[in-house]
């Protein structure tokens, strides 16, 4: 392949790239027909969190995130992680029946911690009344739990742009040692 062609494709793969990480993320909505917390760490407490009570299932939930944020970008991908995992992300004392992530690769994630306190596998069922989720009067079967990552369109063409450096000098060092030991070997 010519030096030429090789400019070429690498300049499209670049403005590709750059198109890429400047399209702008999709909003994340607030989950409908649920009653929006206020306890403390699920406001302002924990930057980029919020968190909701409703009567909603892990599939109606999940399907409305996929819907409305992971299926609008062409990329994003949705990881199932442990539950225990939440503790590290979101905060050690919030409590979990399961845990996702929905990846936009070099731009954001969003983490989504749903806990159905009649499904909770860390209570015996016999104990599991006293994890009811009430709110004044109401009482809920869930708490859905979002946490989310966002980056600014700079640092996202930074990072792209290190790493591709980094890809490039890697790859020119790895050829030059290894047809420089070619050479050797066949002399």
């Amino acid at each position: 392949m010519s030096k030429t062609i090789k400019i070429f494709l690498f300049s499209i793969f670049n403005l590709l790239a750059f198109y890429y990480l400047l399209i702008p993320t999709p909003k994340i909505l607030d989950l409908p027909n649920s009653l929006k917390s206020i306890e403390p760490g699920d406001t302002v407490q924990i930057p980029n969190v919020k968190a909701f009570y409703n009567n909603q299932e892990r599939q109606e939930i999940m399907k409305f995130y996929v819907d409305t944020y992971q299926k609008k970008h062409p990329l994003s991908t949705k990881i199932n992680h442990r539950p225990e995992k939440a503790k590290e992300i979101i905060k050690d004392t919030i409590q979990t029946y399961y845990f996702e992530e929905i990846i936009i690769p070099f731009k954001e994630s969003l983490y989504i911690n749903g806990f159905e306190w009649q499904k909770d596998v860390f209570t015996k069922p016999e104990a599991r009344a006293k994890n009811r989720l009430m709110v004044g009067e109401q009482e809920f079967e869930t708490k859905l739990t979002l946490r989310h990552f966002p980056t600014t369109p700079t640092n996202r063409l930074i990072v792209f742009f290190a790493l591709e450096t980094f890809l490039f000098l890697a790859f020119y060092i790895y050829k030059s040692v290894f047809f420089k030991k070619q050479t050797l070997t066949s002399s």
